[in-house]
């Protein structure tokens, strides 16, 4: 019986390198019909700008046995019998342990990480050649039940205000589902619990403008129907989908980079893996000149200072993280009351 495979020729810096694709017609979007060949040519349609994106960075590869709908897993490190244009880096996590994650630096290893059933691309917020100082200040606005992707866009433009009078300049992109990311970068001086509390302060800023609106709320029972700046993405080890990676989501959205004059009245449905390509064709990268436009935080960081002498200290950390300094209880708010 013939073997169900497919080639695919990538070319890279290395010149062309052809990828064997396993169970090309296996239905990854059954909704959408897209199969995983589909998504390797989907990789190599948008290699330029997902690299320029997501390459040169420590990545965590989620990857399914069947489609999105099915069984899902993270991959951190390279596995055995990795080929070698896949690259790795040595990171520190959280709990202090060290160890070799993904680094994709040409398209033919993200093509290759498609063979190995992946469809969503998680990078870290900083490069492989300095893991530890984030070059990138990411915030996530994540609409709460009672709200959704409209909401997301007037926070979003607010905090771009926010972020320019702090000297930032930001780029946004759909996350795919009903949210939306800013990102800023900056120079990669200071360490990522110094970017979370730079995050933290355009956040709060952000909350006292639009009070309504907003949340930094991390327990989820004192949100409300509001947009929550989810400040924790910003710690170490802590990913976001990456631009122009897929979602695993019926419809095959893509978290996309626009334009900021794009925003008003954008549809997240309206980039897919299907739709992308053509864009990008037909509009070019929105982020193409991110890297051209590093900030410092050091204004940010001053605003956590006045926060933390107003008695505004550290917010929760993520329940997999060792206890943090200054860190409130981790106590969901309607709990510690029961024991009052």
């Amino acid at each position: 019986m013939a073997r169900d495979e497919a080639m695919v020729s990538v070319e890279g810096p290395d010149g062309s390198r052809d990828i064997r694709i396993s169970s090309p017609s296996r239905l990854l979007w059954p909704e959408a019909g897209l199969t995983k060949l589909d998504l390797a040519q989907y990789m190599i349609a948008v290699g330029e700008p997902f690299l320029a994106a997501n390459g040169d960075r420590p990545i965590t590869l989620q990857r399914f046995s069947g489609g999105v709908d099915g069984e899902q897993f993270f991959s951190k490190n390279p596995p055995k019998g990795a080929p070698d244009f896949v690259d790795a880096v040595d990171v520190v996590y959280p709990s202090g342990r060290s160890h070799p994650q993904l680094v994709i630096n040409d398209t033919a290893a993200a093509v290759w990480a498609v063979q190995m059933n992946t469809v969503v691309f998680h990078p870290w917020a900083s490069r492989a050649r300095n893991p530890d100082n984030p070059d990138q200040l990411r915030i996530d606005l994540d609409p709460q039940p009672g709200t959704g992707f409209g909401d997301a866009v007037p926070a979003a433009l607010e905090l771009r205000k926010v972020l320019a009078e702090a000297g930032l300049t930001a780029f946004i992109k759909t996350s795919g589902n009903r949210g939306l990311h800013v990102f800023a970068p900056i120079e990669p001086e200071h360490e990522f619990l110094e970017v979370r509390h730079a995050v933290i302060a355009a956040a709060r800023e952000l909350e006292r403008r639009m009070p309504a609106e907003v949340t930094t709320a991390w327990w989820k029972e004192e949100r409300g129907a509001r947009v929550f700046v989810d400040f924790n993405q910003a710690n170490r080890d802590r990913t976001i989908a990456g631009a122009y990676s897929p979602r695993a989501l019926p419809a095959a959205t893509v978290s996309c980079p626009l334009g900021w004059d794009e925003l008003d009245g954008a549809d997240p449905l309206h980039f897919t893996v299907a739709t992308v390509p053509a864009r990008l064709k037909a509009t070019g990268d929105p982020w193409a000149d991110m890297q051209s436009h590093p900030g410092s935080i050091d204004v940010l960081l001053g605003w956590w200072e006045r926060d933390l002498a107003s008695g505004l200290g550290e917010l929760p950390f993520p329940p997999d993280f060792p206890k943090m300094p200054g860190e409130p209880p981790r106590v969901q708010p309607s709990r510690a009351r029961s024991k009052d």
